[in-house]
């Protein structure tokens, strides 16, 4: 009997292992397809970037060749400084860095505020205002494009910095939707205790929501950041004056200019693209945190 025992518990503890390696399996080729699908996608994204370095390293000659060339040879890092003194890209620099540290402070402390409000405030019809504002978001812009800037022409903000900073400053649907998810996971008892040291709305807002918001405020700033240093549009139908255009209408008018040299082209695009690039990395904790922070409580 004992004999038998010890069999029975030997195929128990053998088929208890069997299953856990089945599983770890399992598992490992889950991770694998994941890795695998995560690299395919990567491969995907980045090979044009890599092909506009190349690019804007080759010569002319070099450009069309069949098959094409990775590897530029020779290399041409002259390209650089060419397309950067083919047009006034410092002027143009400091105009997008201007209007985008403007409409990125007015986004923060517009949407913040309100979102503060529909977060954290009970008001009456707090949650009606709520829907119609999400409600806003359905509207695409090219509906309002038109009436907009009529209305900017007859508040004689056209080519000016106005129309592209000034709108910020009265906040966004989607910042203050995002805004408010965040504030509502922080803790209520931390306003009551403020409160009853003496705390008005307003400091608890500036010295508690948001010092414990950063990760979302971030999240708020990158995206401001690469929609405004990225937008075409806006300054295409806003700004006449040359000596006001942005990046995006400067490296749209130095296309104009110089036709088919795209070695060039490629060379300003990627310099023009450098901030954003530079600012999603070094912020891409705060990024990611915010977004997946902001879906916690309803």
């Amino acid at each position: 009997m004992s004999n038998y025992g010890e069999v029975n518990a030997a195929k128990g503890i053998s088929s208890v292992i069997k299953s856990k390696q089945n599983k770890q399996f399992k598992l490992l080729i889950k991770d694998l397809l994941i890795y695998l699908l995560l690299i395919i996608g990567s491969v995907l994204f980045i090979t044009p970037f890599l092909w506009m370095l190349s690019t804007s390293l080759k010569g002319e000659a070099g450009l069309f060749d069949i098959p094409p060339q990775w590897i530029p040879n020779p290399i041409k890092w002259g390209n650089y400084p060419e397309a950067l003194q083919s047009i006034p890209f410092l002027k143009y620099t400091m105009n997008t860095v201007f209007i985008t540290v403007v409409a990125m402070a007015g986004a923060i402390v517009s949407s913040s505020l309100v979102a503060y409000s529909f977060a954290r405030l009970k008001w009456p019809g707090r949650d009606i205002w709520f829907i119609i504002l999400l409600a806003t978001m359905m509207l695409p812009g090219q509906v309002t494009m038109i009436p907009v800037f009529v209305m900017y022409k007859n508040l004689g903000w056209i080519n000016t910095y106005a129309p592209l900073t000034v709108p910020y400053f009265f906040g966004s649907a989607f910042y203050i939707f995002l805004l408010r998810q965040f504030f509502r996971t922080i803790p209520m008892e931390l306003s009551d205790s403020a409160k009853i040291d003496g705390c008005s709305e307003f400091r608890i807002y500036w010295k508690i929501i948001l010092p414990l918001s950063k990760p979302a405020l971030a999240t708020v700033a990158i995206f401001t950041f690469m929609g405004v240093w990225n937008d075409f549009v806006g300054p295409l139908i806003y700004l006449n004056d040359t000596d006001k255009f942005t990046l995006a209408l400067g490296l749209r008018s130095f296309q104009m200019q110089y036709g088919t040299r795209w070695n060039l082209m490629m060379a300003a695009a990627i310099v023009a693209a450098l901030p954003t690039l530079i600012i999603f990395f070094l912020c891409q904790k705060y990024f990611i945190e915010g977004i997946t922070l902001t879906g916690i409580k309803a």
